[in-house]
C-alpha cells in the first residue's frame, strides 16, 4: 500500500473525477480512494483507464456505504462497486462507519471476499478502539487498515497506538483538516525554514508519523504540490510542535455519534 494517494471525496464524477484520477497518476500517484457513497466510482473508473498506467500498478480502495452493511448486502454492495468501477478486483476495501449490529456481518462478508481473491486487502474506516475490540473477538482475519479522520487538531493517540500494538495500518482522512491549519502560525513557520506549504509540512508530519495518507484535490498543481513531500524531513523537535496543536477537534463526524 503506498504511504500517499489521491482522495476523492466530494469530487464530481464525470470529468472532474476523471481529470483528477488522470492527473494524480500522471504525476506520480499510485493509489486512489474512494466509496460507493462518493457516487463518483464510474469516473474514477474511467479515469485509470485513459491514464494509461497498468491496473496493477495502481492501490485502488473503495467503501462499502451504512446501508449496504449486513452478509448478503455487502457482497452486492461489492460487485456493485466493481462493476462501476470497471475492475476485476480491488486492492482494498473498507466498512466505511461502524454500523452497530451490522459491522460484524458486513466484517465476514469481506473476510470472504479476501479469501476468494477478489479483494487483496480489507479493512475498517473511523473505528474507535472499542469497535476493533469487538470486532476482533469474532473476526477470523484482523483488520489491515483503519482509516480515521486525522490531523494536527485531532491525533487520535490512543487509537494510533492501539491499531500499531495490533498490527492495523493507521490512514488519515481529511489530513489538511479540510483546509483549517493551512494559515496555523506553527506550521507556516515551519513550512518556511524548508520553502514549503503548510499542507506539504502536515502531509509529511502524517507520513513521519507513519500514517498513510490521502489528501484531496481536483487542481493538478495543487496535486502535484502535495506530493512534493519526499525531498525534506521534520526534526523530532518540529513533530512535536505539530503533535502539540492536538485538541481532540473534528470536522466530520464521530463515530459513536454518527447519523447512521
Amino acid at each position: 500500500m503506498p504511504w500517499f494517494g489521491l482522495g476523492v471525496w466530494r469530487v464530481e464524477n464525470g470529468k472532474e473525477a476523471v481529470n483528477a484520477v488522470k492527473a494524480a497518476l500522471k504525476n506520480g500517484y499510485r493509489s486512489i480512494d474512494t466509496a460507493a457513497v462518493y457516487q463518483n466510482e464510474e469516473g474514477v473508473g474511467q479515469g485509470i483507464r485513459e491514464s494509461g498506467v497498468p491496473r496493477e500498478n495502481i492501490f485502488v480502495t473503495s467503501k462499502v456505504w451504512n446501508s449496504d452493511q449486513g452478509y448478503e448486502s455487502t457482497l452486492e454492495a461489492f460487485d456493485a462497486s466493481l462493476k462501476r468501477l470497471g475492475l476485476d478486483y480491488l486492492d482494498l476495501y473498507l466498512i466505511h462507519w461502524p454500523v452497530k449490529g451490522k459491522y460484524k456481518d458486513t466484517w465476514r462478508a469481506l473476510e470472504k471476499l479476501y479469501k476468494d481473491g477478489r479483494v487483496r486487502a480489507i479493512g475498517v474506516s473511523n473505528f474507535h478502539v472499542h469497535h476493533l475490540e469487538d470486532l476482533l473477538q469474532d473476526a477470523e482475519i484482523k483488520p489491515m487498515v483503519n482509516q480515521v479522520e486525522f490531523h494536527p487538531r485531532l491525533t487520535q493517540l490512543e487509537l494510533r497506538t492501539y491499531c500499531k500494538e495490533h498490527g492495523i495500518q493507521f490512514e488519515a482522512w481529511s489530513p489538511l483538516m479540510q483546509g483549517g491549519l493551512l494559515d496555523n502560525g506553527v506550521i507556516s513557520e515551519i513550512g518556511e525554514k524548508y520553502n514549503k506549504t503548510a499542507a506539504q509540512v502536515i502531509l509529511r508530519w502524517d507520513i513521519q508519523s507513519g500514517v498513510v495518507t490521502i489528501p484531496k484535490s481536483i487542481k493538478e498543481h495543487r496535486i502535484i504540490e502535495n506530493s512534493d513531500i519526499f525531498n525534506f524531513e521534520l526534526t523530532y523537535e518540529e513533530m512535536e510542535k505539530i503533535d502539540a496543536l492536538n485538541e481532540d477537534k473534528r470536522v466530520g463526524a464521530d463515530p459513536d455519534n454518527f447519523n447512521f
